[in-house]
Order: C-alpha cells, then structure tokens, then sequence
C-alpha cells in the first residue's frame, strides 16, 4: 500500500466529492437525495468564485484512489474561515488521515490570515466532532433539526487561531 498523499483540489475531483458524500451520508445517516445537490452547489460555488489567496481545497489519495477532501472558504466575516466538505471514505479511516487534513486546513487559514475558523456538522459524526474537540475546537450551537429527510442534531463548532 502506497503512502497517503494530499493534494490541491482540482475541477475534475469534483464529480468524486459529489457522489462520495452523497452515496456515504445516505448509507451512515439515511440521507435523501437532497444532500447531493447542496454539496454540488458548494462545489460548484468553490469552483467559480474561490480566491486562491484565502481559499483552498485538499484531496486525500492512495494507490491513485481518491480517499478524502476538505475545503477551507471564507465564512460570513472577513477574519473567519470556514472549513467544509471533510469526508474521508470509511477505508481509509484510522490512519491518520483525518488528523492530517484538518491540521492542513487549520495551517492554511492561519497563513491566509483568518482569526477564526467556523464549521457546521451534526451530532452523529462523532469521530470527527472528537477530532475538532482534541484540535482545540468549541461546540457553540446544537439543536434538532429535520433535515436530507432525517431528524438530527445540528452543531455549530468554532476556533480561535490567533
């Protein structure tokens, strides 16, 4: 087995980020077919408007196979980043891997010049809202939601870079 690299992002990965979501989120989470089309409309967005200064967008490969993704993009002030898209495929878990992106993502933003950084998940993604807490991460928001036909436990999470 090949050692794991990441990469910049590229149009092309993003067919693969659009139906990897979907197709994991609906087999872990029993998401409907609405998830797909927000996480294309992300994609799409990142492709025609990030600014290569304070934007950018990893993906995680081995043995030629695309494993993750994650996408820092500026969030709602100018000083906050926010990190979106982090998927790692459920193989490629426990190696790391995921530790790696977010501290990827996590640098550039602090290089970029973000204060802060932002994100939004949900409650059942609990490595993951692990792996933020152990980065030093704060969960600022959860509350029930009925959402991709599903009732779940939406989060807001933030962090102080500076």
């Amino acid at each position: 087995m090949e050692e794991i690299i990441i990469r910049p992002f590229e149009e092309t990965d993003a067919e693969w980020i659009v139906e990897r979501h979907a197709t994991l989120y609906a087999e872990a989470e029993g998401f409907d077919g609405s998830f797909g089309p927000l996480v294309a409309g992300l994609v799409a967005d990142y492709i025609d408007h990030a600014d290569p200064v304070r934007e950018r967008a990893w993906i995680a490969e081995q043995d030629g196979r695309r494993i993750g993704s994650i996408f820092c993009c500026h969030g709602k002030a100018r000083d906050t980043a926010k990190l979106r898209l982090f998927l790692i495929v459920p193989e490629a878990r426990g190696q790391g891997l995921g530790h790696r992106l977010l501290d990827q993502c996590m640098s550039f933003a602090r290089e970029a010049g973000y204060r802060r950084m932002e994100l939004w998940t949900h409650e059942s993604h609990r490595a993951a809202c692990a792996l933020y807490q152990k980065f030093g991460w704060r969960l600022t928001e959860a509350r029930p939601v009925r959402s991709f036909g599903v009732d779940l436990i939406e989060q807001a999470w933030e962090i102080e870079l500076q």
